[in-house]
């Protein structure tokens, strides 16, 4: 019997090497260097959710998901009505009512611009903070290890030289090393020419989501500017070109994924990391084993 238990071991152990060898074989490779942001898999989409709940762009968001292990978080950046940088995903009545905010204003605010005042006083959900630019850079003076991706919802180009004018005095006025840990996000290929007329950031991440280039376009884009990385969605995501920017050492996060089995399905496909409201570093690390596993 103690024979039979010992033969069933070494079998299924040999078998598991196998399963583990193959999958490791067929992954698909990359010449990513896993140096600056790019050392985390995972970015905290609107300073990540909490409670359950997304986009509130908030301290307490922030604070929690740093406990949870992540070091990239993803800012909603806006104008407020009196020209100042806000953390807030977009105005309207139905995303105040979202943020629970329906009691913090008088109704026939709910649908307008607000003031930075106004923004400040409306607590999310009746208790969490929102947050300025200034408060941010405040964050990242406090938390020496964070990236911040910017997502500026204005995307004009005058509305750009105006954000990112102020992104880049802000940060240069209180500590210019913090622009080395600023990720703007691009929109189109001509946005790339103007930040570079704003300031040369460190690193720059091209999000494809309202672009309809070609994956012939966007690789080429990607090669000859220096791109650090790209982010699409999950319909976007494709092995063609997630495989032209791996050989590139480039990077490919997704968003906004909170499933670990769309999760897995990407990181099959090559995938290096995602956008997320929920889940953690830990999860890409346990679903390296499964993905192996091929479960």
């Amino acid at each position: 019997m103690k024979k039979r238990t010992l033969y069933i071991a070494i079998v299924s152990a040999v078998i598991l090497i196998l399963i583990v060898g193959i999958a490791t074989i067929v992954r698909p490779k990359n010449n990513i260097v896993a140096e600056g942001f790019k050392s985390h898999r995972m970015v905290a989409h609107a300073m990540g959710g909490i409670h359950g709940q997304a986009y509130t762009n908030t301290y307490e968001a922030f604070v929690a998901n740093y406990e949870k292990g992540l070091r990239i978080f993803e800012v909603d950046l806006l104008l407020s009505a009196d020209d100042d940088l806000i953390a807030r995903h977009e105005w309207g009545k139905s995303f105040t009512a979202m943020m629970g905010q329906q009691d913090e204003l008088e109704p026939e605010r709910h649908d307008g611009v607000f003031t930075t005042a106004e923004f400040k006083e409306a607590k999310i959900m009746g208790q969490y903070e929102p947050l300025t630019w200034e408060e941010i850079l405040d964050l990242m003076e406090f938390y020496p290890d964070v990236y911040i991706v910017t997502d500026t919802k204005q995307i004009k180009p005058e509305e750009i030289d105006q954000i990112f004018g102020d992104i880049v005095d802000s940060a240069e006025a209180k500590d210019p090393a913090l622009l080395e840990r600023i990720v703007p996000q691009i929109y189109n290929q001509p946005m790339w020419d103007q930040l570079q007329g704003i300031h040369p950031f460190e690193s720059i991440i091209f999000t494809l989501y309202t672009v309809h280039d070609t994956n012939e376009e966007v690789t080429q884009f990607v090669k000859e500017k220096g791109i650090t990385a790209v982010t699409m969605s999950d319909t976007r995501a494709n092995k063609e070109l997630i495989s032209s920017l791996n050989d590139l050492g480039v990077p490919s996060y997704v968003h906004t994924v909170n499933d670990p089995k769309l999760m897995m399905k990407l990181k099959r496909m090559g995938a290096y990391g995602f956008y997320t409201d929920f889940l953690t570093e830990k999860d890409v690390a346990r679903s390296e084993w499964l993905d192996l596993l091929g479960l």
